[in-house]
């Protein structure tokens, strides 16, 4: 399965922008947007594009709306939230490359550097590096992927 990256934005600017969408309670115009939060054009749409691809909004036109799942995840309290974000990762092909990695590995471990050889073999054009922090953010705070900076390894906890 051909692997995709993800936007390198923090978790917390995903959930930030729900938070804005929620209390707009409708549709927002993206350049609005832009303007209220005061974010750079290309950092909202790379915010935006992370969201989409968790399913969390949609984009119809120039709007950004939240979905059923974006609504879910911000009425969760924090262990049910990051159940949700964890199942909607679980479905990007990327984490499902870094779960299928560390099932396969000795202890469920693996060294960052076996990811940063995939990124840059299936991703050519991304910083790997970069792509690899964003990846053990959204990880870590899902509790999806665990990561230990002392020996540089991606693991799993426990089996799903």
């Amino acid at each position: 399965m051909p692997i995709s990256p993800i936007p390198r934005v923090p978790i917390g600017k995903i959930i930030g922008l729900l938070e804005v969408l929620d209390d707009a309670a409708g549709p927002y115009d993206v350049f609005r947007l832009t303007r209220d939060i005061n974010y750079e054009f290309g950092e909202i749409l790379q915010v935006i594009k992370a969201a989409e691809m968790l399913d969390l909004v949609v984009t119809p036109g120039a709007d950004v709306v939240l979905t059923g799942t974006g609504s879910a995840v911000l009425r969760a309290r924090v262990n049910a939230r990051k159940k949700l974000l964890k199942e909607q990762l679980k479905k990007l092909p990327l984490f499902k490359t870094v779960v299928d990695v560390l099932n396969k590995s000795e202890g469920r471990r693996a060294d960052e550097d076996v990811f940063l050889d995939i990124f840059a073999l299936h991703l050519p054009s991304e910083d790997s590096e970069a792509l690899l922090k964003t990846v053990i953010d959204w990880g870590r705070y899902t509790e999806l992927i665990g990561y230990s900076p002392d020996d540089q390894q991606l693991y799993l906890d426990q089996p799903d």
